[in-house]
């Protein structure tokens, strides 16, 4: 289990999608929760990073979990997700101030994430209003941009929730840069006005 956190956000901090101290993540396990801790390095996780809690109660090492604790067990409520990844991808949270969802362009993220709805809310960090709406978007998606703060994606298992945020990033990237264009893009993929609405 501690490996898997470690190498997860080993990856994370190196593709750049966190800051030192920032993001988090968790598995759920039957009525238990596994959540990096409050403040820790996700990129330099050691096994006293991982603080283990009750999906629904708390227990006396919950002071010491992420302020995000809220959120990751209202999406295990609502969903079928075992696991939880939550980044700040700088292209994403960019988008994310402008748009009310992000259609890639691109052709993996077309196929991998369709449509990426973002919320708003305005207490961004660890509220009861991000754990009501969070949860809500991703009963329909893998993953929900949490506008002007980060991503919340889902998966069975942390390397599927991390491969989402991964590809979001990267067709957010290139959301950016197509916006530099001059010229119309160029569609090329069939049944595109689908992509809209996915």
């Amino acid at each position: 289990m501690y490996e898997m956190f470690r190498d997860i956000g080993r990856d994370i901090f190196l593709a750049g999608l966190v800051s030192s101290h920032a993001g988090n993540m968790s598995v759920r396990m039957g009525d238990r929760i596994v959540i990096t801790r409050r403040g820790s390095m996700i990129g330099r996780l050691k096994p006293s990073d991982l603080i283990e809690t009750g999906l629904e109660k708390d227990d006396a090492m919950v002071t010491l979990a992420s302020s995000e604790l809220i959120v990751h067990r209202a999406i295990y409520m609502a969903t079928s997700a075992l696991a939880v990844v939550h980044t700040h991808p700088v292209h994403a949270t960019t988008l994310s101030l402008a748009e009310d969802a992000l259609v890639p362009v691109d052709s993996e993220g077309s196929y991998l994430l369709h449509r990426i709805p973002v919320v708003s809310a305005q207490k961004t960090i660890g509220s009861e209003e991000v754990a009501r709406i969070v949860p809500e978007a991703l009963r329909d998606h893998k993953a929900v941009m949490l506008r002007g703060h980060g991503a919340f994606a889902i998966g069975e298992l942390l390397e599927e929730a991390y491969m989402l945020t991964s590809s979001l990033e990267f067709s957010a990237r290139i959301l950016y840069l197509v916006r530099g264009f001059k010229e119309n893009i160029k569609e090329y993929r069939k049944g595109a006005k689908r992509f809209e609405s996915w």
